[in-house]
């Protein structure tokens, strides 16, 4: 009994010594376990040093509801009525009312290539819109619908962006067209009349710009029999943009610019890297802490991968190679100025071959990296980039190519920490947060075709 008593005395004083000392030390063998006060307070002043204000917070991503600190459009202000209205026009098939051959009718929306099963890309290396057929589980089996020819598909001449974390971009694309202020200040020359990029006239930010204008790219568009059918969405337009002349209202502008603030809140908030910098250290494991140390680090990513999303607005030639350089089952219209980078958008020859530097988080969501889809994992563009060999032979010792693409000289060990951090740490695992419901047409989403609602067992 005096034996239990004084175990049972050793136990409790065992608790408490591990309690009062739990922020310096562990109180168990595990491996690693003795590390995160030391490793965290090294990974927080690393952040607050790489940052651009010196804080954590420069990192943060906010709540898909705080308005007041998402990056928002002056002349589009966020409003819960328009982020509502703009989720159920972003998934909306009906809107596909302007497709090539009949059958295309009602069949695809703006998530077809932007879903949330894909991180808001494309499941497949080429999105298709109009023309596309099947979805899969995450997207990865839509494939061209037989009936239609290459040139009435409605296909991507390069990798399908993210629409995730758009809010931190102030123009959209990889050649960064869309947009009428800030980084495209100067560009007006190139805004050309009668083609998509002529809406930059209108003066909204990428965002804004790309909604409106991809409006008719991709074969959208509404009517007064659009309205007659679906009164509710016209209530919630006339709620949501009241000021907006009624002929602005009920077209692509009014529709655009809904679509782009509900996008404006597509944010990876829920992320373990978020959750982290807000002050729950437990939520990356050691290797994710030791992977952000070699990104903020030695890896030295944060110097182009930086802010709440990891991106810049800045343009990099880094050699890839483009969509059209590898084997695809579609023809790639367009694809020639596609592989210009900016340089296709400002004519300028300095600017060619140079991209958009991308957001970072939900990687993981999709098998295709690189503005032409040419690598196939997350390891395999951080090898790439580690060893700074020009994957595009054709423009190797090019006088554009990036100063920043220089061996990083990570081995092994590194190189794993860093794709454990990039592939785990920066996935938001709730993005069906983001998916309605439904839509007032009933039809299935993302894709309305009859292989999607048989891949989903839509109605």
């Amino acid at each position: 009994m005096e034996i239990n008593k004084k175990i049972l005395q050793s136990k409790y004083l065992f608790i408490a010594v591990c309690i009062s000392v739990f922020t310096l030390s562990s109180c168990t063998p595990e491996d690693g376990i003795e590390e995160p006060t030391v490793i965290d307070q090294e990974l927080v002043d690393l952040l607050n040093s790489t940052s651009e204000t010196g804080s954590l917070n420069y990192f943060k991503i906010p709540q898909s509801d705080d308005f007041e600190d998402i990056p928002a459009d002056p002349k589009n202000p966020l409003t819960a009525t328009k982020v509502e209205l703009g989720k159920m026009f972003f998934h909306e098939t009906e809107l596909g009312s302007l497709p090539k051959l009949q059958e295309g009718l009602g069949t695809y929306s703006c998530a077809s290539c932007h879903h949330a099963a894909a991180g808001f890309q494309a499941g497949v290396k080429q999105g298709i819109g109009e023309g596309g057929s099947g979805f899969g589980s995450m997207g990865e089996s839509r494939t061209a619908n037989p009936n239609y020819e290459d040139n009435d598909l409605d296909i991507q001449p390069i990798r399908t962006p993210t629409a995730l974390n758009t809010a931190f971009q102030d123009v959209m694309l990889w050649n960064g067209q869309f947009g009428a202020t800030g980084t495209n200040a100067g560009t007006e020359a190139q805004w050309t009349a009668n083609t998509p990029i002529a809406v930059n006239e209108l003066g909204f930010q990428g965002l804004e710009t790309q909604a409106i204008a991809g409006f008719n790219v991709h074969r959208q568009g509404v009517n007064d029999e659009f309205f007659t059918s679906y009164p509710t969405y016209k209530a919630m337009l006339d709620e949501a943009y009241p000021d907006l002349p009624e002929n602005e209202r009920y077209s692509n502008i009014g529709i655009g610019l809904a679509i782009a603030a509900f996008e404006r809140t597509l944010l990876s908030n829920e992320a373990p890297f978020q959750k982290y910098l807000n002050g729950n250290r437990a939520e990356l494991t050691i290797p994710q802490k030791r992977g952000a140390l070699v990104f903020f680090g030695k890896g030295n990513c944060v110097s182009c991968h930086t802010g709440p999303a990891l991106n810049n607005m800045e343009f990099f030639a880094l050699g890839m190679k483009d969509l059209d350089a590898r084997n695809t089952d579609l023809s790639i219209p367009g694809a020639l100025g596609a592989s210009k980078g900016r340089g296709g958008f400002t004519k300028n020859a300095s600017d060619d071959f140079k991209f958009k530097t991308p957001q970072l988080y939900n990687l993981q969501d999709h098998n295709f990296f690189g503005h032409g889809g040419t690598f196939e994992s997350i390891e395999d563009i951080i090898r790439y980039k580690n060893a700074a060999a020009v994957e595009k032979t054709a423009i190797a010792g090019h006088q554009n190519l990036a100063d920043e693409f220089v061996p990083l000289n990570l081995n092994d060990s590194e190189i794993s920490d860093l794709v454990d951090f990039l592939s785990n740490a920066l996935y938001d695992r709730n993005l069906t947060r983001f998916v309605p419901g439904s839509v007032l047409s009933g039809g299935c989403i993302p894709n309305n075709d009859a292989q999607t609602k048989a891949d989903l067992g839509c109605d």
